[in-house]
């Protein structure tokens, strides 16, 4: 049985950060969301207290709430800091260097790492939970994390385009598929509970994911059959 949902903030306290004023501790901060990323994991949204949180991360439960308002500011602050350190917005920016084969593989080798971390399939299971699915709590998910990477990689390939490497017509749906691809049937076996699979399978399973991208939407030499150089910079 789910043990029920912890109030979102406690009697006396204010439920949204406090204002300007004494500046926040940022090893505190941190402190905070490396121990609720733990608490989340392990006891799931509704097991995990702000009293558990507070105490695993060595502050007080005042001041868990004065950097984050409540228990769900606090998980979707969990889920852009994941986000963040795994698939941080630089591995989207212009790389003139970089061919578009290798540039999609670094990306997919990151985001595979990102959503198949404990923490991150756990955290997929609580989203699809009766209890979550009926709350708001999904879709405020779905916007700190999956929207922003699919936005960052939506203008990728937009440069991309426009450097005459892919042809898409429909930018965000190929962004979608990208990753949907990247997860797989590898992604749903960890969240049903199955092995994970080994490294070179995951290797093997990455390269035909972008393979299989590249072949529905890179420019091809129509006469060779090979993808067409591009005249301009690749960025």
């Amino acid at each position: 049985m789910t043990a029920p949902r912890q109030p979102s903030a406690p009697q006396g306290a204010t439920a949204k950060p406090a204002g300007p004023g004494r500046p926040k501790d940022m090893g505190k901060r941190a402190a905070i969301l490396e121990a609720a990323k733990r608490m989340f994991t392990q006891h799931g949204f509704d097991g995990a207290s702000m009293d558990q949180i507070a105490a695993e991360a060595g502050v007080s439960k005042l001041t868990v709430y004065s950097h984050f308002g409540d228990k769900d500011a606090l998980f979707l602050a969990a889920v852009e800091s994941h986000c963040d350190l795994s698939l941080p917005s630089s591995l989207f920016e212009p790389s003139p260097d970089t061919p578009l084969r290798d540039r999609l593989m670094d990306i997919a080798h990151a985001f595979y790492s990102m959503v198949t971390a404990p923490e991150a399939v756990a955290g997929h299971r609580m989203l699809c939970s009766p209890q979550m699915s009926n709350s708001g709590l999904p879709k405020l998910f779905w916007d700190a994390g999956p929207m922003r990477v699919q936005s960052d990689f939506s203008a990728l390939l937009e440069r991309r385009i426009k450097a005459g490497e892919l042809e898409i017509p429909d930018v965000a749906r190929a962004a979608g598929q990208f990753f949907s691809l990247l997860k797989g049937e590898p992604h749903a076996c960890l969240v049903f509970g199955g092995p994970g699979p080994a490294e070179d399978e995951i290797q093997a399973h990455l390269a035909s994911a972008v393979d299989l991208f590249l072949r529905a939407y890179q420019v091809r030499d129509t006469a060779a059959g090979k993808p067409a150089a591009s005249g301009r910079a690749r960025r």
